[in-house]
């Protein structure tokens, strides 16, 4: 069964950030055009790929249905998994909770 949430990790300062301008913009918007999500599946890799030894980490947990920017499930070559990625901010409506981590 599809869940209908993804989910995205960050830094506590950047999470903060965005609740005080309205809406959350990673870096790799930027960068790369999108915004990297996962599935719950997916959170533990993502933490021991890139995120291992930060702290101040949370997780959020984001409703796809309350997601107004395009959501495109698309394959990550370099581990030939696909990923949900948003190409565009994240509203904070879509946000349904923030767990640290």
């Amino acid at each position: 069964m599809e869940s209908n949430y993804i989910y995205h990790i960050t830094t506590a300062a950047a999470w903060e950030k965005a609740q005080l301008e309205g809406a959350y913009i990673a870096d790799s918007l930027a960068i790369e055009g999108f915004i990297h999500c996962s599935t719950k599946e997916q959170v533990p890799g993502v933490l021991d790929r890139y995120y291992k030894g930060q702290s101040n980490l949370v997780k959020l947990s984001i409703d796809k249905s309350k997601v107004s920017s395009p959501l495109i499930f698309e394959l990550a070559g370099s581990i030939n998994e696909v990923f949900p990625h948003i190409h565009g901010p994240i509203d904070l409506v879509s946000v349904i909770s923030v767990e640290s981590i």
